[in-house]
């Protein structure tokens, strides 16, 4: 059973920084891409950001690129990210995703493997 595990997450004041981190198990995802959605409340789920099964190429959506950046380490079968100068809006619950093979995607429909996710607070 393939399993995305999160962990991270938390309450942090403006302008601090938290790292997410993501665990997969059940197979490896070392030819896939894997990445990051969140959800804020009432809204719909927002792709965050993309890595390449070779780690080279990484895709971030505008509103974190400059603060945020991606990493894997595919003999862990991981993947992390970090999130720094973080602002209110980035409040969300934070979704580990993987796809099946190495194609890059913004759209949540095209990930076939998703974490329980993990809730990021950023107060003012």
């Amino acid at each position: 059973q393939v399993q995305l595990v999160e962990s991270g997450g938390g309450l942090v004041q403006a302008g601090g920084s938290l790292r997410l981190s993501c665990a997969a198990s059940g197979r490896a995802f070392s030819s896939s891409t894997m990445g990051w959605f969140r959800q804020a409340p009432g809204k719909e789920r927002e792709f965050v950001a993309a890595i390449g099964w070779r780690g080279t190429s990484t895709y971030y959506t505008d509103s974190v690129k400059g603060r945020f950046t991606i990493s894997r380490d595919n003999a862990k079968n991981t993947v992390d990210l970090q999130m720094n100068s973080l602002k209110p809006e980035d409040t969300a619950v934070y979704y580990c995703v993987a796809r099946s093979d190495s194609y890059y995607y913004t759209d949540p429909r095209r990930y076939n493997y998703w974490g329980q996710g993990t809730q990021v607070t950023v107060s003012s």
